[in-house]
C-alpha cells in the first residue's frame, strides 16, 4: 500500500499557491469558500458586490496548480439581499468561464434533513450549488465508482417492456435523446443523478460552515484514483482532507485561521499528516 500524504497550510490561499506549489500539481480541487457576507467574526465577510474581483485572483492560482485532467468544484450558493437574491454566484460563473474554466456541470446538493421553515416571501433553504469546472473537456472521471442501487422504479418499470424499450427510442418532442431501456436489465447497480441527496450532519460542532464527509468523497471517487492529490483552499475543519485520508489519496488543505488548522489536524490521522507552519513551505511533488 502506498504512502498516503496529508499537508496542512496556514495562511490566504492566494499566497500559499503562489509561493508554495508548481503548475499541474493537483487532481481535483474541492471547496467551500466563505460565502459573501457570512461568517463575518471568523473570515471578515466579504460583500457580495465585491465577491468576484476577491475571488478571481484565487481562481487563477486554482487554475494554474489544477493538473489538465483535473476537475474543479466548488461548493456555493446565494443569499438574500433587500429581499432578493444577489446574482453574485451566476457573476463569478459568468467571470470564471471568461478567466477561461469550463462549466461543465452543475450538481445540487440536496440537504435532505433540513428542517422547516419560512420567512414572508419564501421558504426554507434545503440545497446548495456543486458547481464543475474544468481546464479541458477532456478530463478523468471515473462514473462507475459512484453507481447507486437500481432503486424501486426497475422493479416495475422493466417488469413488462413494450416494443419502444428494446430498441433506442428516440424522443417524441424532437429533443434528440434517445433511450433503450432494456439497457438496464438484470443490473444491481446505476448510475446517479446530478442530485446528491445527502444529510447535513457533519460530526462536528466546532465549526460553523463543515459540509457532510460524504460530499467531498463522492466527488473524489468521482474525479481521482488512489494515490492522487487532492486540494481544498478553504479546508475549514478539514473534511476534505479526512474523506481524502479515508479514500487513499493524498491531500493539502490551506486556511488563514490557525484555529481550523489545528481543529483539522485533531481529526486527521496523525500517522498520514505533515502540519506545515506558515513559512514553512514546500512542494507536493505529485506521482
Amino acid at each position: 500500500m502506498r504512502e498516503i500524504k496529508t499537508e496542512l497550510l496556514q495562511g490566504d490561499c492566494l499566497e500559499v499557491l503562489a509561493e508554495a506549489f508548481a503548475d499541474d500539481t493537483f487532481d481535483v480541487i474541492i471547496t467551500s469558500p466563505p460565502y459573501a457576507d457570512s461568517r463575518t467574526k471568523t473570515y471578515g465577510g466579504i460583500h457580495p458586490d465585491a465577491y468576484v474581483d476577491w475571488f478571481l485572483p484565487r481562481a487563477e492560482q486554482f487554475m494554474r496548480v489544477l493538473k489538465p485532467s483535473g476537475t474543479f468544484i466548488l461548493n456555493i450558493k446565494e443569499k438574500v439581499v433587500n429581499g432578493e437574491r444577489h446574482p453574485y454566484v451566476l457573476e463569478l460563473i459568468l467571470a470564471l468561464r471568461r478567466q477561461g474554466w469550463l462549466w461543465t456541470e452543475e450538481y445540487i446538493w440536496h440537504k435532505k434533513n433540513c428542517y422547516p421553515g419560512k420567512w414572508p416571501n419564501r421558504f426554507r433553504d434545503a440545497w446548495e450549488r456543486c458547481l464543475q469546472f474544468n481546464k479541458s473537456k477532456k478530463f478523468k472521471m471515473f462514473q462507475d465508482a459512484v453507481r447507486v442501487p437500481m432503486g424501486s422504479w426497475a422493479e416495475t418499470r422493466l417488469k413488462s417492456l413494450g416494443k419502444n424499450d428494446v430498441v433506442r427510442f428516440d424522443s417524441r418532442v424532437g429533443s434528440g435523446f434517445g433511450k433503450n431501456i432494456a439497457n438496464w436489465l438484470d443490473r444491481d447497480l446505476a448510475y446517479p443523478t446530478n442530485v446528491l441527496h445527502l444529510a447535513t450532519e457533519t460530526g462536528n460542532k466546532n465549526h460553523s460552515a463543515s459540509f457532510p464527509l460524504a460530499l467531498p468523497e463522492w466527488f473524489i471517487k468521482l474525479f481521482t484514483e488512489e494515490g492522487d492529490w487532492v486540494l481544498d483552499p478553504f479546508v475549514g475543519s478539514g473534511t476534505t482532507c479526512q474523506a481524502a485520508q479515508n479514500l487513499g489519496r493524498n491531500s493539502v488543505g490551506i486556511d488563514i485561521k490557525r484555529e481550523y488548522i489545528d481543529l483539522a489536524r485533531a481529526r486527521l490521522s496523525p500517522a498520514k499528516l505533515s502540519l506545515i507552519e506558515s513559512g514553512e513551505r514546500r512542494e507536493v511533488n505529485s506521482p
